[in-house]
């Protein structure tokens, strides 16, 4: 099963945290960054993040990297979570006039994605949870996410919003914190054009099985939209490259792709802190490549079969068989 692989532009460029508020390496201008993903032959489109990359003053700057790297847009993802305007939440902030600001600027994003080819809004509310008891309405607040994505997904029904899921941080709690938290707020939206982001690490912050994940989204409603690829130690979210940590839980992931048949695409969603971002992304994205063809060279049925019995020694020693061969 053949995919097409993307990458969020910073990915490829000098990553900070807060212990090295300036990054662990030189800055890179945009037209650096967008140079740099054109050096990873398998990547052929980018997801831009609002107010880092594009603006809806820069879009025909935008425009004409993405001409000159022959690279597609992939998805914005709006900036809901790094100013602090949304210290105290996004479209479930307790001020109306930010949750009327986050809807603005959700809407300012689905017009520059439209002017540069794309249909997709990936959206991150990173702020919008609580971090203390009784600090939160539980119900009023989720209400008030609802109707502000709603009324970004009906702007324009052409382009789909995809919500992404985190079960903390920045927050200690997010609302939009698990795949079925996530399908019951789609399903109260209830538009056709609302779906679910998996980034495959926050599904295992989140103590999920990635591959159940993506089966869930298919059972209820086909509403897997979009992929961010990373690995971590399940403890945090460590972005880090794709199948480093968990192999098998990412070739099992890999087999559902397959198996509900995922036409959308597969992004980088990597921090390299001290690595070189163009070579960890480079990485990442060969490892997809080559966790795709271990799916598609399996012979056909024998994974099935294996899932029918549910006998975990034959399980365990076909994967070892299959990842560990003796020469």
């Amino acid at each position: 099963m053949s995919h097409r692989y993307s990458v969020i532009l910073s990915n490829v460029g000098s990553s900070a945290d807060r212990f090295l508020t300036t990054g662990y390496s030189a800055p890179f201008t945009i037209p650096e960054l967008f140079a740099r993903v054109k050096q990873i032959p398998q990547v052929t489109g980018v997801e831009l993040i609002g107010n880092w990359h594009v603006t809806e003053r820069n879009v025909k700057e935008i425009k004409q990297h993405l001409e000159e790297n022959e690279l597609k847009l992939v998805s914005i993802i709006p900036d809901h979570f790094g100013q602090m305007k949304w210290k105290n939440g996004s479209f479930a902030a307790k001020a109306p006039s930010i949750r009327m600001e986050a809807v603005v600027h959700t809407k300012e994003m689905i017009d520059a994605a439209i002017e540069l080819g794309g249909d997709l809004i990936s959206l991150w509310p990173g702020q919008d949870g609580y971090d203390y008891l009784f600090q939160a309405d539980y119900i009023q607040e989720r209400d008030w996410f609802a109707e502000g994505v709603k009324e970004a997904c009906l702007y324009r029904d052409d382009v789909k919003i995809s919500l992404e899921y985190k079960v903390k941080e920045p927050r200690t709690h997010s609302y939009l914190s698990t795949v079925a938290t996530s399908l019951l707020i789609a399903q109260e939206i209830g538009t056709d054009n609302v779906g679910v982001t998996i980034d495959f690490g926050h599904a295992l912050n989140a103590y999920e099985t990635p591959a159940e994940s993506v089966a869930l989204l298919k059972k209820y409603g086909n509403k897997l939209f979009h992929i961010h690829m990373n690995d971590n130690f399940r403890h945090w979210d460590d972005d880090m490259i794709v199948g480093s940590i968990h192999t098998i839980e990412t070739l099992e992931f890999f087999y559902w792709l397959k198996r509900t048949e995922y036409k959308g695409w597969l992004s980088i969603d990597q921090y390299p802190y001290r690595e070189d971002g163009l070579e960890a992304v480079r990485e990442g994205v060969n490892a997809m490549e080559a966790f795709a063809e271990l799916v598609d060279c399996i012979p056909s049925g024998e994974l099935d079969g294996l899932i029918r019995n549910g006998n975990a020694p034959e399980i365990t020693a076909y994967l070892r068989k299959l990842l560990l061969p003796v020469r």
